[in-house]
């Protein structure tokens, strides 16, 4: 498969939120406003393609039986540098997404794709792989951090997008109103995917 092949297959195909549901306690937990979502998944994007790129690197050199603890040592070592670039350029928003940053070592997405993918791939498809994975759960983060943000505040990245007449339905910003709105968001993602079956 071509990289292009392989960057959409991450966006659609196989988009680790909306496809393989993985990644729920961040997907749940940041997506209450849109510059959460967006920075949270730009975050995830950069560790997985950097650890991508050096599983993929190291894969010759690391023995099987100690593969995961390398991979997780990889991980948490490009995890903890963009905590601290958060810390340094964007402290309002690495206080915004809190514990969640750290924790990027122990996503499932990022684990399940060096052991799946770069763990067998060249360094180029590799890095295609973690670029299309990430995407995808970035994009996923925006669209239910918009729709949370929006229907829970009446706003679009602190912006008023409904007017002051607006009522805003706090519960889409609390954890019930998470799983409600994911739920719905992969109710409407199956009927198009049924749809679309259906009509070729």
């Amino acid at each position: 498969m071509k990289c292009a092949g392989i960057v959409k297959n991450g966006l659609f195909n196989e988009n680790p939120t909306f496809v393989q549901l993985l990644g729920m306690c961040p997907t749940l937990a940041v997506t209450t406003s849109v510059a959460n979502g967006i920075g949270m998944g730009l975050a995830t994007t950069g560790v997985l393609v950097c650890a991508n790129i050096a599983v993929s690197l190291l894969r010759g050199f690391i023995p099987g039986k100690i593969r995961i603890a390398s991979y997780v040592v990889v991980i948490s070592g490009f995890a903890t540098l963009v905590d601290m670039l958060l810390k340094a350029y964007a402290p309002a928003l690495s206080k915004s997404l809190g514990i969640f940053i750290p924790l990027i070592v122990v996503n499932c997405i990022i684990l399940a794709r060096a052991e799946a993918f770069a763990s067998k791939h060249s360094v180029v498809k590799s890095a295609a792989d973690g670029l299309g994975m990430g995407l995808g759960f970035a994009g996923a983060l925006t669209i239910l951090s918009a729709v949370r943000e929006l229907i829970g505040n009446g706003t679009l990245l602190g912006y008023a997008v409904l007017g002051e007449g607006y009522q805003p339905a706090l519960i889409a910003i609390l954890p019930p109103g998470g799983f409600i709105i994911l739920g719905l968001t992969l109710g409407v993602i199956n009927l198009i995917k049924e749809r679309r079956k259906a009509s070729a």
